[in-house]
């Protein structure tokens, strides 16, 4: 199996890796920093360094478990090592608004008992939708998400059980999906705020969000709120 070395470590933009399947232009290797996406975060996007070539990565997804890079040209085969390297603006901000969202998303949860039903989160911004029936509430909720993040709390990324990570009070803050059933749960936990069940990237300290900038709020039916943000630099 994929070493995913992004589970363990969010700053990774460099690695080497082996090759070990090729089919057609998706390259599979033995370990990878590349995020494939899910939990409503994008993939990662790069370049392979081959033989002093750029290859470029142009999509990441996860298969049976695998990680499958599609690149523009295969001219390798089984074997040969490759350097990946992550395009890291593009994973950063992704980074910041990730962190960002959970804390919207514990602040929504404690305050009015909202979860998130549906989400994306690009490099140009992130939407969140809530089962929230005001829009001031939300502007709200971003205010005070702000302060919390100029705290400079730490962002602790670690694994539990399955069984006990389910003790933990709202240790999902999805209204319509669980995390995978799996033994192990990896868990992002925001000192003092947040601990959710979580398989994608942040940042290790919330003074990197920056700030949080909503950018509109679109109802999407009866007590339902879309809110679209953005963070900045």
């Amino acid at each position: 199996m994929v070493e995913k070395l992004y589970l363990t470590d969010c700053y990774i933009k460099e690695f080497k890796a082996k090759i070990t399947k090729i089919d057609g232009n998706l390259v599979f290797l033995d370990k990878t920093a590349f995020y494939p996406g899910g939990g409503g975060v994008e993939n990662d996007k790069g370049t392979f360094i081959f033989n002093g070539n750029k290859i470029e990565v142009t999509n990441v997804k996860e298969i049976d478990g695998e990680i499958a890079h599609e690149v523009t040209s295969a001219s390798f085969k089984e074997g040969d090592e490759i350097i990946g390297v992550i395009d890291w603006d593009r994973r950063y901000r992704m980074m910041r608004l990730h962190t960002a969202s959970h804390i919207i998303a514990a602040i929504a949860y404690s305050k009015y008992n909202s979860k998130i039903t549906g989400g994306n989160i690009s490099p140009e911004y992130a939407k969140d939708d809530f089962d929230i029936d005001d829009k001031n509430k939300l502007l709200e909720i971003v205010k005070e998400a702000n302060e919390i993040a100029k705290k400079g709390l730490p962002v602790k990324i670690y694994f539990l059980k399955k069984e006990e990570a389910l003790k933990i009070p709202g240790i999902v803050k999805l209204a319509e999906r669980m995390p995978p059933n799996i033994d192990t749960w990896r868990i992002v936990e925001i000192e003092g705020i947040d601990i959710q069940a979580d398989g994608g990237p942040h940042v290790s300290n919330t003074l990197e969000i920056g700030e949080i900038v909503p950018i509109k709020i679109e109802n999407r039916g009866k007590g339902k709120k879309r809110i679209y943000y953005t963070v900045k630099p």
